[in-house]
């Protein structure tokens, strides 16, 4: 959430920013509503010192053995005057925040100003795209020929957007989650278990909330929801605490399956495993002083990319544009997997800073080295997410007899197991 100081003293600035991701919230009714929340806190305070004065003279007056009627029926009034107003300013202050809640975070001045993923603007590139002498087959293709991924036993039980792994299949995706915990553990990420139901305040901390609410799984008898991606309630720990500086930066990772409607995205990757409602993903999250946050936000990609460049896959990386940006991010790295067998990019992690946007809403402190109380920077990243993890693996190692090569960091996971097929 915006600091509401902020957009008071900074309203143009406010007004480009949100424009710069194509968004709409009002924010004149957004400065209305304070202008009036403000206005009703000066009249308590005045009524509150007349209230004072009264009190003062009734006092007089029964000392001195005058009689006080009047005064105590004019404070009686000044009391009912103050309760409608304390009324008012509950109404009004529901309106803000709820106003607030929709406004997203402002870009950072480096991410490249435009319109959707179309400008993104693509940082670097790594490893080589495979030359195959034969036509490699989509991963839900050669999926199938190996027994290791059935979409239709998917869709039989569960609907349209599911998918099964079987055998090799399911070792593969295990060793995969494995591998990446092991690499993130060593490198001083925290290992953490995580609940994968959530309440509505915990998805409003990280920002998925009311915005976002319409891809996600709702459990309306109990207002809680399936979590879209760890990053939820692996952030949320801290909701509601003041940090010492001594424990910042904090750096957490968790597995968790993700659960996603995605009700936004009709007609979009809808074969394979491409675009569906139930995934893995190996979660990083940072939480840091405001001061290093970008540094860290560039050694996060990096601990990315480590996944795949020990998977010898081909990838890139995308800062992305203004109107691409999510709606709690201020800069977001997006690393994109080659599949051969689509012939495409696919995002497989986008690694954000929120700066203290989401502190803010989750009301996550720390508390310096001079006692100031501020708010702390959070980020997060996929490290990675699977589906299109195992997709591209199926395509990238695939060989022209039908099998498929396993990656030589995951054979220790697999109990040396060289190929599949």
């Amino acid at each position: 959430m915006l600091d509401l100081k902020f957009i008071r003293e900074h309203p143009d600035i406010v007004k480009a920013g949100v424009a710069k991701k194509h968004d709409q919230p009002d924010i004149d009714a957004i400065l209305s509503l304070d202008t009036q929340r403000r206005e009703i806190i000066r009249e308590v305070e005045a009524l509150k010192a007349e209230r004072n004065k009264v009190s003062t003279e009734i006092g007089k007056k029964k000392k001195a053995g005058e009689s006080a009627e009047e005064a105590v029926a004019a404070m009686r009034q000044v009391g009912e005057k103050i309760a409608e107003c304390d009324t008012q300013l509950r109404e009004i202050e529901q309106k803000l925040q709820h106003a607030l809640s929709w406004v997203p975070n402002l870009p950072h001045e480096s991410a490249p100003v435009g319109f959707d993923e179309s400008d993104n603007v693509i940082v670097r590139q790594w490893g080589e795209k495979p030359q195959p002498d034969f036509k490699v087959l989509p991963h839900w293709e050669i999926g199938e020929k190996l027994g290791i991924l059935d979409l239709a036993a998917g869709a039989k039980v569960s609907g349209s957007g599911f998918y099964v792994l079987r055998g090799l299949g399911a070792r593969l995706q295990r060793a995969l989650i494995n591998y990446m915990l092991d690499l993130h553990t060593a490198d001083g990420y925290v290992e953490h278990v995580v609940p994968y139901i959530v309440t509505a305040e915990t998805m409003f901390g990280t920002g998925q909330l009311p915005k976002l609410g319409d891809d996600m799984y709702h459990i309306e008898e109990d207002d809680m929801y399936l979590i879209p991606t760890a990053e939820v309630p692996v952030t949320n720990l801290y909701k509601k605490e003041i940090l010492d500086f001594k424990q910042l930066p904090v750096y957490m990772v968790a597995h968790t399956p993700c659960f996603r409607r995605e009700a936004g995205a009709a007609g979009k990757d809808t074969r394979g495993m491409l675009r569906v409602h139930q995934f893995d993903k190996v979660e990083l999250v940072k939480i840091v002083r405001p001061e290093t946050s970008y540094d860290e936000l560039e050694d996060l990609v990096k601990q990315a990319e480590k996944v795949l460049q020990g998977l010898q896959l081909p990838y890139r990386v995308c800062n992305l544009a203004t109107g691409d940006l999510s709606f709690a991010a201020a800069k977001c790295y997006d690393l994109e997997l080659w599949a051969a067998g689509v012939e495409r990019w696919l995002e497989i992690s986008s690694v954000s800073n929120f700066e203290d946007f989401q502190a803010r809403r989750m009301n996550c402190r720390f508390r310096d080295e001079d006692k100031k109380v501020t708010f702390p920077h959070t980020l997060n990243g996929s490290g990675v997410a699977l589906a299109r993890l195992v997709a591209a693996i199926l395509e990238n190692y695939q060989r022209a007899d039908g099998t498929v090569t396993v990656p030589e960091v995951l054979r220790p996971y697999m109990d040396g197991v060289e190929k599949i097929g």
